[in-house]
Formats: structure tokens, sequence, C-alpha cells
């Protein structure tokens, strides 16, 4: 007869619930995860303490990436606003020379930063955008 151990089942689960979720797994989560691993474990072959401080470590690093990505994006959206205050009011020439105009306004979007132009048109800041 056979006996599956709960441990390595739920342990399977566990980690792959927390890399499929990605960046939505916060901290009360992994400590909600954490609390129903210790509740469900096989009393015959409970799990270690150094894999939970392991699991513990490994959650705090990503968390930690987590905040960091967060800050750079703000950091480059910040730049991006100041680079682009510095081409309002010039001239706006895409690379075929199809659209030409004098640059109104810049808007941040997902995309990238847009160019109002005066004419009514917006044009993404990127390669083959010339400004003088």
């Amino acid at each position: 007869m056979q006996v599956n151990t709960t441990t390595s089942q739920y342990s399977a689960s566990s980690s792959s619930s927390t890399s499929s979720a990605g960046s939505s797994l916060d901290y009360d989560a992994f400590l909600k995860l954490f609390m129903a691993e210790m509740k469900n474990q096989d009393p015959t072959a409970p799990t270690s303490s150094t894999e939970y401080i392991a699991q513990f470590a490994t959650f705090s690093q990503v968390e930690q990436s987590m905040q960091t990505n967060t800050k750079l994006d703000g950091l480059l959206s910040s730049l991006a606003l100041s680079q682009a205050d510095g081409i309002i009011g010039r001239t706006l020439t895409t690379e075929d020379g199809s659209l030409s105009g004098k640059v109104t306004a810049v808007r941040i979007v997902n995309g990238g930063a847009l160019a109002d132009l005066d004419t009514g048109k917006s044009v993404v800041l990127g390669p083959g955008v010339i400004i003088t």
C-alpha cells in the first residue's frame, strides 16, 4: 500500500502558486500561506525549521526586489518628465518628414512619451524623431 505524505504535495502546490502569482503575493498572503503549511504538515514527517527560514528569506528577497523596481519606475518617470520639459516649444519632425510642428505639450503614457504638436497631432518620442 502506497501512502503519500501531505508535506510533499502541499509544498509542491505552494511553490507553484508562489511562482505563478508573481508580484501579486504580498507579505500578508505569504504569512497566511506559511501558517496553512504549518497547520497541514504531516506530523510523522514535519518540515524542518531550516526549510521555513529558507522560504521566508526567499520571499523577503523577492519583496525587496519588487520595492526596488517600484522605486526605479518612479525615478525613470521623473527623469522622462524632466527631459520632456526641454522639448516644449521646439520643432519636432518625423524622420520621413510626414509630420512636423511645434511641441505644445508632452504626455507620459505606458508606451513612452507623446509629444502634442500645434497641428493637433501627437507623435511618440523615440527613434526617428528629430527635434530642432
